[in-house]
C-alpha cells in the first residue's frame, strides 16, 4: 500500500512543473461542463484545455468555440493519444461513466469526474482500487465541500468546539420519472450531495437508522436518516423529492456555536447565546458574484489542478467517495419502512 501511494506524487512532479501548464483533455460538452467546469478552468493561467471530445458535433464545436479549444474530437481515445494530457475530465451521465474512467485510469492518467462516482458503490470501489494501483490522482466533484460559505462556517463553529450535531437538508419537487429512465436512483445520483455534505462536516459514519419511502412514485423519493459519526456527533439527513420546491440547507451545532447555512444565499451564526451574532452572504464568502465561484465549482476545479501540480491526493478522491456511496448503501439497508 505505501509504495502505491508514493507513485502519484512522482508522476505528478514528472508531468508538471512551475513553468508548465497542466494539460487537461475534456470529455463532455453538456450543461455542467459549459456553465461551471470549463468557465472555471478558463480562468486559470496554469491550465491548458488541450482538447475536447463529444459525440454530438454541434455541442462539441459550440463549446470548443466558446472556450477557445482548438483540438476537437468525437473519439476520446484519439483525443488522449493526440493531446498527451496530464489529466482527463470525464463529465458523463453516471451510467456511461465506468468504462471510460477505467480506460483513463488504465492509461495512467489523473481523472476528474462529476458526481455520482458510478451507479453503485462497487463501481466506485473498483475505480478507486485501479487508481491506487496505477498511482494516479482522482477527484469526484462534490462541490458542496468547496463552497466558501460552507468552509468558513465549519471553521468558525469548530473553532468554538467540536460538532455535536449536523443537519443536511435537500428538498425538491420532482414531477418526472426515475432518473435516466431508471439507470440510477435519486439518492445515489442527486441527493448524494446532501449525503456527502454530512460526511464533510461530521466525518466517518459508524451507524445509521433510516426511513426510505416512495410517496406515490415507483421509485424512492424520500430519505430520512440519523447517523452516528466516529466522533460521537449525530447527523441528520432530510431529503425529499416530493415537496413544495427546492430547499438545500445545512446546520452545524457545537457547544456555544451554531451555523444555519443556505449556500444559495447566506449563513446565520449564533454564538454564545447571541442570535445572528454574524451573518455572511455567499458572495461575501466567495469574494465573487459568479455562481460557479460562490457555489464551490471554481474551488473544486482549482483544488484538482493544485493537487496535480503538488502530487497531493485530492480531498474527494475516489477512495473517499467510496465512503459516501457506502453511506448511501447504509441508508437503504437500515430503512425500517
Amino acid at each position: 500500500m505505501p509504495a502505491k501511494k508514493k507513485a502519484a506524487p512522482a508522476r505528478a512532479s514528472r508531468k508538471t512543473s512551475a513553468q508548465k501548464k497542466v494539460r487537461l483533455a475534456l470529455i463532455g460538452a453538456g450543461g455542467m461542463a459549459n456553465t461551471v467546469h470549463y468557465p472555471s478552468l478558463a480562468e486559470m493561467d496554469d491550465v491548458e484545455m488541450a482538447g475536447l471530445c463529444d459525440l454530438v458535433e454541434d455541442k462539441l464545436h459550440a463549446t470548443a468555440d466558446k472556450f477557445g479549444i482548438e483540438k476537437r474530437f468525437t473519439s476520446y481515445q484519439e483525443m488522449i493519444e493526440e493531446t498527451a494530457p496530464d489529466g482527463v475530465y470525464v463529465l458523463m451521465p453516471p451510467h456511461h461513466l465506468f468504462d471510460i474512467v477505467i480506460d483513463v485510469l488504465s492509461r495512467g492518467l489523473h481523472c476528474y469526474i462529476e458526481k455520482p462516482p458510478g451507479v453503485m458503490s462497487e463501481q466506485t470501489r473498483q475505480m478507486a482500487n485501479l487508481a491506487e494501483a496505477k498511482g494516479v490522482l482522482t477527484m469526484v466533484a462534490f462541490n458542496r465541500r468547496f463552497i466558501p460559505l460552507m468552509q468558513q462556517c465549519k471553521a468558525k463553529v469548530t473553532q468554538v468546539g467540536p460538532l455535536n450535531q449536523v443537519v443536511s437538508t435537500f428538498y425538491k419537487w420532482h414531477t418526472g420519472g426515475p432518473y435516466y429512465n431508471g439507470a440510477i436512483d435519486v439518492l445515489s445520483c442527486d441527493a448524494v450531495h446532501a449525503v456527502d455534505a454530512l460526511r464533510f462536516f461530521g466525518g466517518d459514519v459508524v451507524d445509521c437508522v433510516s426511513a426510505v419511502r416512495s410517496l406515490g412514485k415507483q421509485f424512492a423519493t424520500s430519505f430520512t436518516a440519523m447517523v452516528e459519526f466516529e466522533s460521537g456527533a449525530i447527523g441528520v439527513l432530510l431529503a425529499n423529492w416530493q415537496t413544495g420546491g427546492r430547499v438545500h440547507t445545512f446546520e452545524l451545532h457545537a457547544a456555544g456555536a451554531s451555523a444555519f447555512i443556505d449556500p444559495d444565499d447566506k449563513a446565520i451564526l449564533n454564538l454564545d447565546n447571541q442570535l445572528a451574532a454574524e451573518v455572511i452572504t455567499a458572495n461575501e464568502a466567495a469574494g465573487r458574484e459568479e455562481k460557479y465561484h460562490s457555489y464551490g465549482f471554481f474551488g473544486e476545479n482549482r483544488h484538482f489542478v493544485d493537487c496535480i501540480k503538488s502530487g497531493k491526493l485530492p480531498e474527494t478522491h475516489f477512495g473517499d467517495a467510496v465512503k459516501t456511496m457506502e453511506l448511501v448503501d447504509m441508508i437503504y439497508a437500515s430503512s425500517f419502512v
